[in-house]
């Protein structure tokens, strides 16, 4: 069970961020990947539909004998988790990690005038998830802002360029308005355009991205129930599969792009 791979789903391209950080963290680790490509984005589908495409994805991971399940959809984990957890984890054994209590916490951490902001996509925003998970600590102030496009451009290759810029402008000057001091990015395909957002909101502002402290979760819940990797052979490497529910050069290349030499192949799968 230990050297069964981590099994990680995202709506498409945005988990590569999750990924990469728990390659980082965790070099002996072997991962699967599955991207729902063909249902991308999940942020205007409505809360029953995107459970129900969360589970099949995470079902086709669990057929894949994975040891660990990573939900690294914000809108994926806001509409399923709880399903996740009882189907997964109470039933079957397998831990399952999400993103956005890590990333809360992180925030709540950072913060230094106590005003968090949120911006993630319409389904994310509208469940109250991060609210939630930030209501816990005291005199904390949380202003919540969708930006639906920051998807669609990210799925498109696009990371910069002037439609972006005022797009982005359009959707942060409420949070420098309300005078946040840090804000999470409750979309795994946000921190793609880190260099915009940051840009726009000014230097003053620390962006917090869930996938590092999702990636530390991910090594604690390993430690935990002592099911990390065994120590690897000298020159013995980790194995990264690739999954996506379309098949689409256009996912091949910017996988590539974003995550970088570890996606080798995609394979198409159907999870629906």
């Amino acid at each position: 069970m230990n050297n069964a791979p981590i099994g990680i789903f995202d709506s498409g391209l945005g988990g590569l961020t999750v990924a990469r950080a728990v390659i980082d963290n965790l070099p002996d680790e072997d991962i699967i990947y599955l991207g729902d490509t063909a249902h991308t984005p999940y942020g205007p589908r409505p809360i029953a539909e995107v459970r129900e495409l969360t589970i099949a994805g995470l079902d086709a991971l669990v057929a894949r004998g994975v040891k660990m399940l990573v939900v690294a959809c914000n809108t994926g984990t806001a509409a399923a988790l709880s399903d996740a957890h009882e189907r997964y984890w109470i039933r079957q054994g397998i831990p399952v990690v999400e993103v956005i209590s890590p990333a809360a916490g992180e925030a709540a951490t950072q913060t230094r005038n106590g005003k968090v902001g949120v911006i993630g996509t319409t389904a994310t925003v509208e469940s109250g998830a991060y609210l939630r998970a930030l209501q816990a600590v005291p005199g904390l102030e949380v202003f919540q802002q969708a930006c639906p496009r920051f998807v669609e451009f990210v799925e498109n290759g696009v990371t910069t360029g002037d439609e972006l810029l005022a797009v982005a402008q359009r959707y942060l000057d409420p949070l420098i308005d309300y005078g946040v001091d840090t804000v999470i990015l409750g979309c795994t395909h946000y921190p793609l355009l880190t260099g915009a957002i940051s840009y726009v909101l000014g230097p003053q502002v620390n962006l917090v991205a869930s996938s590092e402290a999702t990636a530390k979760t991910v090594y604690s819940k390993l430690m935990e129930l002592n099911l990390l990797h065994d120590p690897r052979p000298a020159g013995q490497v980790a194995d990264y599969q690739f999954l996506a529910t379309e098949d689409s050069p256009r996912f091949s290349a910017l996988a590539r792009r974003f995550l970088g030499p570890e996606v080798q192949h995609i394979s198409t799968v159907n999870t629906v």
